[in-house]
């Protein structure tokens, strides 16, 4: 995550964003309270006063970031969809591309993949796909009922993730004709859109 991300005129997010290069240059297992200090030119008592707690309250607050900056990126393309199909198919392809456009992930899945499963992966999965569904099924309610669009957002978010996590030699998500088709053949059959469509 570049350091635009965080808000470097505050000392909270010249942190945050110290945390990241520690992370992405030792690890997240190995990094340090005094390593993020030292890299952020503050004391180890500031930053505790910043972020009390230490270092777990610190990543929370960077996966929290992290989650919001994903979700403001995906809503421009989930606002240009006219129509259930466009709005499926635009998901399955923006957030495909955007977790494959993560180069510190990319790096991390490459040199530590059990790092990057336990901390993003397997262990944190029921915190991200219920982050993930929150933010869908509403946008996903524009085009059919309620019911449906908390089981089809539920559904995408463990499609893309079960997807980018374990690759397919027949399905690829981040391409737009394999997308369609698969929203085509598996998605849309089995949701019912509703006449109206709200914006």
């Amino acid at each position: 995550m570049p350091d635009a991300t965080f808000d470097l005129t505050t000392p909270e997010g010249r942190v945050l964003a110290a945390a990241v290069r520690c992370c992405d240059r030792w690890g997240v297992d190995k990094v340090t309270v005094d390593d993020i200090a030292a890299e952020a030119g503050i004391s180890r008592a500031t930053l505790y006063r910043l972020f009390p707690g230490g270092k777990d309250v610190l990543f929370e607050a960077i996966r929290s970031q992290e989650t919001m900056s994903f979700f403001a990126d995906l809503e421009v393309h989930v606002l240009a969809a006219d129509s259930l199909e466009d709005l499926v198919v635009s998901i399955l392809i923006e957030a495909t591309n955007a977790l494959r456009g993560d180069d510190r992930l990319q790096v991390m899945l490459a040199s530590r993949p059990g790092e990057v499963l336990k901390s993003l992966g397997f262990a944190d999965q029921p915190r991200i796909i219920a982050a993930a569904s929150a933010f869908l099924q509403p946008r996903v309610a524009r085009f059919i009922d309620a019911d449906q669009a908390h089981h089809l957002a539920d559904w995408m978010v463990r499609v893309v993730l079960s997807y980018f996590f374990t690759p397919s030699d027949h399905v690829d998500l981040g391409n737009p004709a394999s997308a369609h088709a698969f929203a085509k053949a598996f998605v849309l059959p089995a949701f019912v859109p509703t006449s109206t469509v709200q914006r």
